[in-house]
């Protein structure tokens, strides 16, 4: 799959805005900030992912004749806008918290410092890079908490929306902690391991259970895994796997990988199955399930005892069924005339729809005592944050106050661009997942609840609280 062609991945406003911004020759730099206004899942953190891809993006962006033709022929943009396209390159500057963050709303995931006319168009694919993306490794790793410690391996590939929902969702799945994918090309592209084994169809296609497992095992007796509930999981699919596995891998000193169940009541037929093959000798021998799994049923299963060694997990996982918009937004907060920053806000009756305006940095605390979050913080570009003492307080509640010392602060965001020319080095897939994982580990379990989590607590600082409280008087 070559790299996909996204100029045009984008809703036509942007193009009437930028076309608009053009004809009325405003060059004015303009400050973007991307966030999200809530976790899905009405979890309590999320997990960044999709800046590899946005990078990608930003560096190929540009307009060929098909796209200028095809533009043209809407008959509503300037012939001098339709030349400036052909020419197109980004010039801005860009700062982004890094993929496998934690994050949380309300605060800017990327700012786009550029030109109004450019960064204009640039809305549309970076929200859809990030958004679908940060979805999927959210998604992942509430199943991966719910699994305890046990594998998750992503088998969604034919349920996706589409191929890149499909290639993308698994490497985000990977970045959200799962170990593996059945996608093959993400596998092959993202260097992470592929996973799978046979499927029904396998079974079925020969004259009988036992004839299909053999065959199996004689041609992969290293990887031996063998799907045993195609005609009954007890009766049939697991004494006819122990038959080979005494028959074809044992006089071969190989030991089997283990057996899967996709279908049935999984608590019940994981702990018969684990009696039969212990009983055979085959402790080490694992057991695998998939069938429509998420992270509620996980966690149902091992309250039940369920006897399970790892989880495939599929459709629930690669469409985020069950709350399926991340909800990242692009929304402009600052112009900058001569040099001069202009802060701008948008105003709504929604308060949740209010934005924090001028040019911002986030910060994250961490205690001394525990290397634990403490809270975040979004302030001022120009402010410094005091090292040895910091006020926290609610911008809601300014009655909630919290007085630290102690700390660690660090700035979340990271510069990407400076002047259209890329400086950032992205890490590779497997050294992102093990980032996320590490910062995972900073941040109370309270908070990682599945259901009903603890706030985490996502302050501004007073300059900036003084500054949208005087725009919003305004």
């Amino acid at each position: 799959m070559n790299r996909e062609k996204l100029e045009l991945v984008t809703d036509l406003y942007e193009f009437s805005m930028s076309n608009g911004y053009f004809e009325l020759n405003r060059d004015e730099i303009a400050y973007f900030d991307i966030f999200f206004r809530k976790v899905p899942d009405k979890g309590g953190y999320a997990i960044v992912a999709g800046l590899e891809q946005i990078i990608d993006y930003i560096e190929n962006l540009k307009f060929d004749d098909e796209d200028i033709t095809y533009l043209k022929s809407l008959n509503i943009f300037s012939e001098k806008y339709l030349e400036y396209l052909s020419n197109f390159k980004f010039t801005g500057d860009i700062w982004a918290i890094p993929e496998g963050t934690v994050v949380f709303p309300r605060e800017p995931l990327i700012t786009v410092r550029a030109n109004i006319v450019e960064a204009q168009i640039l809305e549309t694919a970076m929200l859809l890079l990030l958004n679908h993306q940060s979805l999927i490794a959210t998604k992942t790793s509430r199943i991966v908490r719910a699994a305890s410690g046990r594998p998750i391996m992503e088998f969604g590939a034919r349920r996706a929306h589409g191929v890149s929902a499909a290639v993308y969702g698994a490497r985000a799945s990977i970045i959200g902690g799962a170990v593996g994918t059945s996608c093959v090309l993400t596998a092959q592209r993202f260097n992470v391991p592929a996973s799978g084994t046979m499927a029904h169809s396998w079974v079925q296609s020969f004259p009988s259970e036992y004839e299909a497992f053999k065959a199996y095992a004689e041609i992969y007796p290293n990887n031996c895994l063998v799907l045993v509930d195609t005609y009954n999981t007890l009766e049939s699919g697991v004494p006819n796997a122990i038959r080979v596995f005494d028959e074809v891998l044992k006089p071969k000193g190989i030991r089997p990988v283990g057996v899967r169940l996709d279908s049935g009541d999984l608590a019940y037929l994981s702990k018969k199955v684990r009696v039969m093959l212990d009983e055979a000798g085959y402790e080490d021998c694992k057991i695998c399930v998939s069938n429509s799994l998420d992270e509620y049923l996980i966690t149902s299963l091992l309250e039940q005892g369920a006897k399970i060694d790892s989880f495939g997990v599929g459709e629930n996982l690669i469409t985020a069924k069950s709350d399926a918009v991340f909800g990242g937004v692009y929304k402009l907060a600052a112009v900058e005339e001569d040099g001069k920053i202009i802060p701008k806000i948008k105003v709504s009756e929604n308060v949740e729809k209010i934005t924090n305006p001028s040019f911002k940095k986030v910060y994250r605390f961490y205690s001394k005592d525990t290397n634990y979050a403490i809270a975040d913080v979004v302030a001022l570009a120009d402010e410094i944050i005091a090292e040895d003492g910091y006020q926290l307080f609610d911008e809601h509640n300014t009655w909630k106050k919290k007085y630290i010392t102690n700390y660690i602060v660090k700035e979340l965001q990271e510069k990407i661009f400076e002047n259209g020319k890329l400086i950032y080095k992205s890490p590779s897939l497997k050294e992102i997942a093990q980032y996320s994982k590490e910062q995972l580990n900073t941040i109370w379990e309270e908070v990682k609840r599945l259901r009903n989590p603890q706030k985490y607590y996502v302050d501004i600082s007073q300059k900036l609280y003084d500054l949208k409280t005087e725009m919003l008087n305004r």
